[in-house]
């Protein structure tokens, strides 16, 4: 009778849930790319804020999914972590910008995020990249097959631009029914709504909720994983008088890089089954 308890007590044992330590074994695994040797030192200094890891892993980012990024910047801070991380099982679909816009700022980033792909085909030759900019390029790819969609630090872009609502239409849209919206952005205070404030970089919270609302998208949750008290949102040059950007230079150098970066809000949506 004492050995048969034993058995049963051993494949208990087996069927528990695996949950914790695979979100370990996720981290660590995002955390190993973070800090790999593919990224420069400036760009590693920036996870102590950003916390990659942490964040991509509270969106539920697995190694198999088909995850679409939209707006990576010209230097791509996170699609350096997740072409890596998805490569072998899954796929990485990034929606940069216009090569062919009026601004030269996004012809600019589109040129030198293509160039970043291409000088480094181990870590990014599986990316599949397009040019997203609503209104004259507004689709997303894949369309209906996204396990999930993630954003960085954009929204004040898009309503600047006032093309929020046809970036979070064409979220919808790539999403399959079930898919997560991953989005983190610099956090306002709720009567921080317009674009006195979205041109210093800051959306209230409640902005960015009813914008994914309105295109059909379900709030699922926050964290406060990326928040910092210590920014007071009241910045001569926005949120760019913070770091990285440091955009009154040496003034007051030392007092900005005491808060550190921005505020911002880290939130999930979801599109309906």
């Amino acid at each position: 009778m004492k050995s048969c308890r034993y058995l049963i007590m051993f494949i208990a044992v087996l069927c528990l849930p695996a949950g914790p330590a695979l979100a370990n074994e996720n981290i660590d695994r995002l955390n190993e790319i973070a800090n790999g040797d593919h990224r420069s030192d400036a760009y590693k200094a920036r996870n102590k804020y950003r916390n990659p890891a942490e964040t991509l892993d509270w969106f539920g980012v697995r190694d198999d999914l088909t995850v679409v990024e939209i707006s990576p910047g010209g230097g791509g801070w996170y699609s350096e972590i997740l072409a890596p991380y998805l490569r072998d099982n899954g796929k990485l679909y990034v929606g940069s910008y216009d090569s062919e816009s009026e601004v030269e700022y996004y012809r600019r980033n589109y040129r030198k995020y293509a160039d970043k792909l291409a000088a480094d085909p181990e870590n990014y030759g599986k990316v599949i990249m397009f040019e997203f900019a609503p209104p004259n390029k507004p689709d997303l790819q894949p369309e209906g097959q996204a396990d999930m969609v993630l954003t960085f630090r954009n929204v004040h872009n898009w309503l600047n631009n006032d093309t929020a609502d046809q970036v979070f239409a064409a979220v919808y849209n790539v999403l399959k029914p079930g898919g997560i919206l991953g989005l983190v952005t610099h956090r306002g205070e709720e009567h921080m709504v317009g674009k006195e404030w979205s041109k210093k970089g800051y959306v209230a919270e409640a902005e960015v909720i009813r914008l994914a609302q309105q295109a059909g998208l379900q709030f699922v949750d926050k964290t406060e994983i990326n928040a910092n008290p210590k920014d007071t949102k009241d910045h001569p040059k926005g949120v760019w008088t913070l770091p990285p950007g440091y955009r009154l230079g040496d003034e007051d150098r030392e007092k900005y890089a005491a808060i550190g970066e921005s505020d911002r809000m880290t939130m999930k949506f979801m599109k309906p089954e």
